[in-house]
């Protein structure tokens, strides 16, 4: 049986990670503090690419689910591959958005590791 100590100081690290993520968005100018229509979470593309930017799915999607999870005590997904969409999306390669993959991807390697 897992030690609970382990499992809240790896929910801790997701939290912190999620603040981060926020941080950059604010940061870049990204972050929204109206909702999106209803409408817009309708879609039926990854990311849902065909309804939102990217910033706007990390925040009203992505961020907005795995806060839910944290704050309701439950268990975090095993696997995310979020930074690699980043990139795709700054393949830029400078920038803001080179802080946010740096998030994304400690985001990702963090819900790949198992607790503890």
């Amino acid at each position: 049986m897992k030690d609970g100590h382990d499992t809240l100081g790896h929910t801790y690290q997701v939290a912190d990670r999620l603040l981060a993520i926020e941080i950059q968005l604010r940061q870049m100018n990204c972050w929204q503090s109206e909702p999106l229509a209803a409408e817009k979470y309708l879609s039926r593309e990854p990311f849902c690419l065909d309804t939102m930017s990217f910033e706007q799915w990390l925040q009203f999607v992505l961020l907005a689910r795995l806060k839910q999870l944290v704050e309701d005590d439950q268990p975090l997904p095993m696997v995310s591959g979020v930074a690699p969409m980043a990139e795709e999306h700054y393949r830029s390669g400078s920038g803001p958005g080179q802080a946010l993959i740096r998030e994304l991807a400690a985001l990702d390697e963090l819900l790949g590791a198992k607790p503890g």
